[in-house]
């Protein structure tokens, strides 16, 4: 096609030139092998050209290109080239097009160490049986599976075809099937435009359960029922969210139960959400990450970040329609507690990084950066904070609408921060003298740290849990403490709430009580190693190892290990048990816990 391309916001993370030659479909051809731990065949892509284009260019990391031809998978060869390998980006993959060129089909091979591919041993699963692959692509490792245009500006279809071993089924970010096939071979298709850090792949020995007519979890089949159980009111978060913010435009939403190594607490990839089983404790209490990813199927998969120094705009919107989901599924007090523990992880971070870092601005610049070390609470958190300002100055109708009607307009396309904040000012801003002024706007975007202007945030729930605290520091046994029924959001409250230093026989008494070290709730034990290991109390010891051997989600991986080499010795220490765990970690978690740990 030659006619002008539409312009996107230019993404310093991605080599493609979307301007002159852009992708808009996919067709992907796999095999799975698990003994060389590679990808293998070919992705055939339908491209839009501007006139006079002549070179197409992808992103590329780590990957055997064999051949390229243009005109279909039976074409004619053309000639191409990789660049220069930078740490970070990869490589520019450069295709040469003929006059008449409107496809390219790449046979190609992926490393076994491909960033984006975790290749779990048997042993390492919950069967223990079968091996088991899944991908993450977020944020620029989708060009270590696929040769790509892996900028979150840049959307497509696609449909697959991916061979793996009988035993095991495949899914994608896709349709998916509900059980094995006994040839291994399976069919995909995502009529969807999606960006490229979207896609995923995930392979194993996986059964499936509906909840409703569209929505399910695979998981193992040892996982399989505690999984169900958890996520049993799944349907009526779906419509939950519709009712907020308009119809789910992506068909079927799906969960699938990874094994521990899954560096994240979810994955928002469409249709096919990937959790980490560290949410499943048997009381349904930490279910508000479903609610999260779900509301990504707005805020980020159908209204998307044009760069990752725009990432505010996925996860700002997200973590604010994740909580006023719960709030209408479990009440107003429930979301007041998650909102004072994001605030409370805004204003740690904030610390951590520096109160006036310009890494606590919302809009970011990463450029010649990693995009990941712009995945922190500042955008979730402070995103949120920004918006609940907004509530609290024109009031939540006005401002339903307004994000109802943002979703409405900008479906499937990409929204960077200057474009965000005229349509903001045009919708709503504008039509209230001093509005502005008194949200001070640029504050929260370009400025560091939290606006004064932002209002209190408070919970009743946690009144009570901050006079449990006092009353245990004034010296009334733990035993006595009215704790009967607290949430673990109480629970997580007074495990932030405790004084420090505390000693090795205070934690004890704690942990005879309320039984601490043993908990199945993993956000709790993230919360209680750190106090275990500065007291020196040896008896959390045994867990905290299964734990860090067990568990891959950096969110819990990285002040652990922090925690750890704050101790004495604490250096061999964490280096031993990181030697041991790490083949279990995901490359998203190694590459910031091998120079954190100084063990590669």
């Amino acid at each position: 096609m030659s006619t002008p391309l539409p312009s996107l916001t230019p993404d310093p993370h991605s080599y493609a030139r979307p301007a002159e030659a852009r992708v808009r479909h996919l067709a992907l051809d796999l095999t799975v092998d698990f003994t060389t731990r590679t990808l293998a065949g070919l992705a055939t892509w339908q491209l839009d050209r501007s006139e006079g284009t002549t070179e197409l260019l992808l992103d590329a990391r780590g990957l055997l290109i064999e051949t390229v031809v243009v005109g279909g998978s039976e074409g004619t060869p053309t000639t191409f080239n990789l660049g220069p390998n930078d740490p970070v980006l990869g490589q520019p993959l450069r295709i040469d097009l003929h006059p008449d060129t409107d496809s390219v089909t790449i046979r190609y091979r992926t490393s076994p160490e491909a960033a984006a591919l975790q290749w779990l041993a048997p042993e390492q699963t919950a069967e223990r049986m079968h091996p088991f692959l899944f991908t993450q692509s977020q944020a620029i490792l989708a060009r270590t599976w696929i040769p790509c245009q892996d900028s979150p500006g840049v959307r497509f279809t696609y449909e697959a075809r991916v061979r793996v071993p009988a035993a095991l089924l495949a899914l994608m970010s896709a349709t998916n099937p509900q059980s094995r096939n006994a040839l291994g071979e399976y069919n995909f298709s995502m009529e969807q435009p999606i960006p490229a850090y979207l896609m995923a792949l995930a392979v194993g020995d996986l059964g499936f359960t509906p909840i409703s007519g569209r929505t399910g979890v695979y998981a193992e089949p040892v996982t399989l029922p505690r999984s169900a159980s958890e996520f049993i009111d799944l349907e009526k978060m779906v419509a939950t969210a519709e009712e907020l913010y308009g119809p789910y435009r992506w068909e079927r939403y799906d969960l699938l139960v990874l094994p521990p190594s899954f560096p994240f607490g979810g994955m928002e990839n469409p249709r096919l959400t990937f959790v980490t089983p560290t949410i499943i404790t048997g009381d349904r209490s930490l279910t508000s990450l479903i609610a999260h990813e779900l509301a990504h199927s707005w805020s980020g998969n159908l209204v998307t970040n044009a760069t990752w120094n725009d990432f505010w705009l996925n996860e700002g919107f997200t973590v604010y329609f994740e909580r006023r989901i719960m709030e209408k599924l479990y009440g107003r007090f429930y979301a007041d507690m998650l909102q004072v523990l994001g605030y409370s992880d805004l204003l740690a971070t904030i610390d951590e990084i520096g109160p006036t870092s310009s890494d606590t601005h919302l809009h970011l610049n990463l450029a010649g950066r990693n995009p990941d070390e712009g995945l922190t609470d500042i955008a979730y958190e402070k995103g949120d904070y920004l918006l609940l300002t907004l509530e609290h100055l024109v009031g939540r109708a006005r401002l339903d609408t307004f994000i109802k009607e943002y979703f409405t307009r900008h479906s499937f396309q990409s929204m960077d921060t200057a474009s965000f904040v005229a349509y903001l000012r045009r919708e709503l801003l504008d039509q209230e003298p001093t509005l502005e002024e008194r949200l001070q706007l640029d504050a929260w975007i370009n400025g560091p740290g939290i606006p004064q202007v932002a209002p209190p945030v408070v919970s009743e729930r946690f009144a009570a849990v901050e006079e449990a605290l006092a009353q245990w520091q004034h010296g009334t046994p733990a035993a006595h403490l009215a704790t009967t029924h607290w949430s673990s959001h109480e629970w997580l409250h007074f495990l932030h709430g405790l004084p420090q230093p505390l000693t090795s026989e205070q934690l004890a008494e704690l942990d005879v009580v309320f039984g601490f070290t043993h908990s199945h709730n993993a956000e709790l034990l993230a919360a209680w190693f750190p106090l275990t290991l500065a007291a020196g109390y040896y008896a959390a010891d045994a867990a905290l190892h299964q734990f860090l051997t067990r568990v891959g989600r950096r969110k819990f991986l990285v002040p652990l290990y922090k925690a750890l080499l704050a101790t004495p010795n604490g250096l061999a220490r964490a280096q031993a048990l990181y030697a041991e765990a790490r083949p279990n970690y995901h490359a998203v978690a190694t590459s910031t816990l091998d120079a954190l740990v100084g063990l590669g």
